[in-house]
């Protein structure tokens, strides 16, 4: 997977702030009615696995065309002094979320330790805090055999145990109520649609994984929705289930409404034959967050 060099950068960030904080008189300020005054800064903590990091396979590193990163782009115009604190990490699963083992957090042992931490010591500051986790523990349940039943239980069953663990984790750091965050996380595009275009038995194994994604995000919005998480249904976006409808697109021709954006808004049917979402589908991940968040 990718170098973490990013996200410890993105996490010195953290620190700095946090550290700033004790001494902070503001770092912006502006004029009212009465005379000027200083504000302080507010969060947005992003957390997840390389969706959330910016993952791009053509540069083979974390970036910054995250939906995570051009979702704060578009908050921070409602809101000036908005920080955002980014702590996603590739190859993150659920347990590695809780347990840690794959990218390093100063003074902490996990992603989930470092946001738990942010958020007690920023209580009434943090704005929005959106997750996504989930996708790592059962990316290796299709092969080229199809889909491995047995894999496939087992990763559904530890993403609705340790999803709730998460979203709770994190609602009790952040607080509830008034001067609380919003809480957002996602559901998943199925990004092995892509099979679809190698021919009858693909297309067979495309309308199957639609079953696996189905079971995973329905176990995500149980795990989100009993604690206090709004979705934001990404899959709903990417016409996840539609074979129905048809779109037609270049080199490719007409196809299935879900596999055309799968084609469009991620790296599946290029060159790099890759999982993750190009800018562009990150743009549409963003859009669907920023929605839920305003909504609410």
């Amino acid at each position: 997977m990718p170098s973490t060099s990013r996200l410890r950068r993105a996490f010195g960030v953290l620190a700095a702030a946090a550290l700033a904080t004790a001494a902070m008189a503001g770092t912006a300020s502006a004029h009212d009615q009465g005379g000027r005054h200083h504000q302080q800064p507010h969060y947005y903590v992003s957390l997840g696995d390389s969706l959330a990091a910016g993952y791009q396979p053509n540069v083979r590193t974390n970036t910054d065309v995250s939906y995570t990163d051009q979702l704060y782009t578009q908050l921070k115009k409602h809101d000036p002094t908005l920080v955002h604190i980014k702590l996603g990490c590739s190859g993150e699963t659920t347990e590695t979320m809780i347990a840690g083992g794959i990218c390093s957090y100063p003074g902490a042992s996990s992603q989930l330790g470092a946001a738990e931490a942010f958020l007690r010591a920023h209580r009434g500051r943090v704005e929005y805090v959106t997750l996504d986790i989930g996708a790592n523990d059962v990316d290796g349940c299709l092969g080229a055999t199809g889909i491995d039943p047995a894999c496939t239980a087992k990763g559904i069953a530890t993403v609705a145990t340790q999803l709730p663990q998460i979203a709770s984790g994190l609602r009790r750091a952040g607080g509830e109520g008034w001067g609380s965050p919003r809480y957002a996380g996602m559901n998943y595009y199925d990004p092995f649609l892509a099979v679809w275009l190698t021919g009858a038995t693909g297309q067979a194994e495309a309308q199957q994984s639609t079953v696996l994604s189905d079971t995973l995000n329905g176990v995500i919005k149980q795990g989100l929705h009993r604690n206090g998480f709004a979705l934001a249904d990404v899959a709903k976006a990417f016409s996840t289930d539609d074979f129905t409808d048809q779109a037609t697109l270049p080199v490719f021709g007409t196809l299935p409404v879900n596999v055309a954006r799968i084609c469009s808004w991620t790296w599946e049917c290029t060159q790099y034959r890759d999982i993750h979402a190009n800018p562009t589908g990150h743009a549409v991940i963003a859009g669907v967050f920023e929605k839920v968040l305003r909504r609410r």
